[in-house]
């Protein structure tokens, strides 16, 4: 078997690993269309009380923030009853991070769909070198899959030494301006989302990460098992 399939089909597997992850993040962020998760969250850091506000407004700020990082809406901005005045809940500094996030976000959504494309070329090509798939597909995929495993393992075992410095490196290293460090004192979102929400967030994608990683890492398994079966076989008839 020519080493470049192997080589090939293990990048192609990372690519397709790397979508799966890219989808658990929007159907962690997205995949409750009433934002319940949402607002578990906030009923659980208190956020109402935090923010002086009726968690129905606070639920009408939720749903206007999200629709505008998916691209749904081009202006952030919305006026409700918060800390004891009728305002505008963002401020420029929000609308400032808020378009980084938004760029940030639809840029990996792109990054995904390429990532696909790029997946789907490669396998075209292995299909035209007749490369054998039963074999080389479950293989490249627990290849791909072990990467990330190790890279998911180093990421847990930091997050749950310090949560904090984490979330400071990622912005370090996504963001090229210091608009992400807020006041609570003066913007609501911080008190909206507390770094404790982002973790829950966190968990919650590596939870549906996961459960999208096993569905076709079982069907692999099961295939490299049924394969190894048929050559005991074939060789015991030989015998």
């Amino acid at each position: 078997m020519k080493i470049w399939y192997r080589v090939t089909i293990t990048f192609t597997m990372l690519l397709v690993i790397f979508a799966l992850l890219i989808t658990g993040f929007q159907l962690a962020v997205y995949g409750d269309s009433h934002y319940g998760f949402y607002k578990k969250e906030y009923e659980k850091y208190r956020v109402t009380d935090d923010l002086n506000m009726k968690i129905d407004n606070v639920m009408a700020v939720t749903e206007h923030m999200m629709a505008y990082l998916i691209g749904k809406e081009e202006k952030l901005s919305i006026v409700t009853d918060v800390d004891g005045e009728h305002q505008d809940f963002f401020n420029e500094q929000d609308r400032l991070h808020l378009a980084d996030v938004r760029n940030l976000f639809l840029g990996g959504l792109k990054l995904r769909n390429y990532a696909l494309i790029l997946a789907s070329i490669l396998m075209i090509v292995l299909k035209a070198k007749k490369a054998d798939f039963r074999r080389l597909v479950p293989q490249g995929y627990l290849q791909a899959l072990f990467v990330y495993l190790i890279l998911a393992a180093i990421l847990g075992i930091a997050m749950s030494i310090d949560f904090t410095s984490c979330f400071t490196l990622f912005h370090k290293l996504f963001f090229t301006n210091n608009l992400w460090i807020f006041d609570p004192e003066t913007d609501y979102m911080i008190r909206m989302l507390p770094e404790g929400f982002f973790l829950d967030m966190v968990i919650r994608v590596g939870v549906i990460f996961i459960v999208l990683l096993a569905v076709p890492g079982v069907a692999a398994v099961v295939n490299m098992w049924k394969q190894k079966k048929k050559e005991i076989s074939k060789t015991y008839k030989r015998v």
